[in-house]
């Protein structure tokens, strides 16, 4: 059995991204932009945290904008391992992932899905052959970006797009460390996904205690 996949963000400083790798977990999170979006990180910073991000560990470059050619010149620059894209579905389709999948070769595509009803699954297969990594996230109907609300959502049309889908999901949206086992025996995805759940109390920094715990009962969750 593969071991779960496990995925923080949003991680901002060189010392937090080197304490991350060092716990295990294998995908850490960068909020790229240029201040369109709360706490997005000058590509100038956010080279300066992946610096820190120490193999086996895999840097993602999270872009919210929906804007492919801002992105395509940031990842160019970056060089991420992984290039994910969380503008709202409305707002970057299928075929914006696929031109910019032919552009950057050799990175890995992670999409984030809204997972809001139905629909959500129509999204998700859109993106199958496409992407390389679903990352299913709870949603706002008014925002322009996908995640990031620290709320969970309804795990049964996250299992059913894992069942679905042929690409590997990773499951977001309000997981920590005290409902990550509940979530993984839920919708038995591939990886799941921590960002609010893993922060200080009152502030967007790392918690380091709590990040070692989720990761730790991600990996001894049997799916």
């Amino acid at each position: 059995m593969a071991s779960m996949l496990t995925q923080i963000y949003e991680v901002s400083t060189f010392d937090e991204a080197q304490a991350i790798s060092e716990i295990g977990v294998d995908h850490i999170g960068v909020l790229v932009g240029r201040g369109e979006f709360p706490r997005e990180l000058p590509v100038e910073a956010a080279a300066r945290v992946a610096a820190g991000i120490v193999p086996p560990s895999k840097f993602s470059a999270l872009f919210l904008t929906s804007d492919i050619s801002r992105i395509e010149r940031w990842a160019q620059e970056l060089q991420p391992a992984i290039l994910h894209l969380g503008a709202a579905p409305e707002l970057l389709y299928p075929d914006d992932a696929a031109t910019l999948k032919a552009k950057l070769r050799g990175m890995l595509i992670m999409r984030s899905i809204p997972v809001i009803g139905e629909v959500s699954i129509d999204i998700a297969r859109s993106y199958d052959g496409i992407a390389d990594f679903l990352l299913l996230d709870s949603h706002r109907a008014s925002d322009r970006q996908i995640g990031a609300l620290g709320v969970t959502h309804d795990w049964s049309i996250s299992r059913r797009i894992v069942e679905l889908v042929q690409t590997p999901v990773i499951l977001a949206g309000g997981l920590g460390p005290d409902n990550i086992s509940d979530a993984i025996r839920a919708v038995r995805p591939a990886g799941v996904d921590s960002k609010t759940k893993t922060d200080r109390v009152g502030s967007h920094q790392k918690d380091l205690d709590r990040v070692r715990r989720f990761h730790e009962a991600a990996r001894a969750a049997m799916v």
